[in-house]
């Protein structure tokens, strides 16, 4: 009898670590359709920062997000993802060192309101940190393994991937708005791919850490491409005002 109900338990060990899944994280938001959409009012907004700039950071995504080792924060057209996962602070230092920035803060939950349906929103709560620019950036990390491509908050039954390369894409977008007029400053973006062979994906734990591993990636080649943006933007709002000047 004893022998029967280790082979049985055996059996469902067996079963249920053919089973496992990781279900793939919340999607990305098209920042540009949070902004203001009245054409009249886009002509007619114009820069207002000062410089040297304080500049206020938000990671946002898809309403309700969630990942595999976090969740997000507010509720409508987006989220905020108010912790920091994949980005290290040498990134958020590189960027401080950046001419003309006075400072960088992030946005946290005591500043942001519960509802969120327009970068409106962000900058109120970046008005209070008295910030001038308002940086955000959203991730779109896809999942692949051979042909099949999943979607945000698929399942991922880890079992049926053997003898197939598995595949994770992430593109970060960012762009810096004005926060007292919403004025769009520049855009920035960088993608990354990491491929490994499936046996790797025996865990929901190994899939995710290369979800992280491509985000990671994503995020730091964003850095030296935010620097290119915010030259441009030094170059015309600061340096072409000094020469007018003199």
């Amino acid at each position: 009898m004893m022998r029967k109900i280790k082979q049985v338990a055996l059996l469902s060990i067996l079963l249920l670590g053919g089973c496992a899944s990781y279900t793939t994280p919340g999607g990305s938001v098209a920042i540009g359709r949070l902004a203001e959409s009245d054409i009249n009012a886009l002509m007619s907004v114009q820069a207002a920062a000062t410089f040297p700039a304080h500049i206020a950071v938000a990671r946002i995504q898809a309403p309700g997000y969630a990942s595999y080792r976090l969740s997000s924060f507010g509720t409508g057209r987006y989220s905020v993802v108010t912790t920091r996962e994949v980005e290290t602070e040498a990134d958020f230092t590189q960027l401080a060192k950046m001419p003309q920035v006075a400072g960088i803060a992030p946005l946290n939950r005591i500043l942001l309101p519960e509802q969120l349906d327009s970068i409106k929103s962000l900058r109120e709560a970046a008005a209070r940190l008295k910030a001038d620019i308002l940086l955000i950036y959203t991730f779109d990390t896809s999942f692949h393994a051979g042909e099949q491509q999943f979607a945000p908050l698929n399942v991922i039954s880890l079992g049926l991937l053997k003898n197939k390369e598995v595949s994770v894409t992430t593109t970060v977008s960012a762009a810096l708005f004005d926060v007292r007029t919403e004025y769009l400053y520049g855009l920035a973006e960088s993608t990354a791919k990491e491929s490994r062979n499936a046996s790797v994906w025996s865990t929901s734990d190994a899939v995710d850490d290369l979800r992280r591993v491509t985000e990671k990636q994503a995020f730091a080649q964003l850095i030296p491409e935010v620097e290119k943006t915010w030259a441009g933007v030094i170059a015309e709002y600061v340096n072409s005002s000094m020469k007018a000047t003199n």
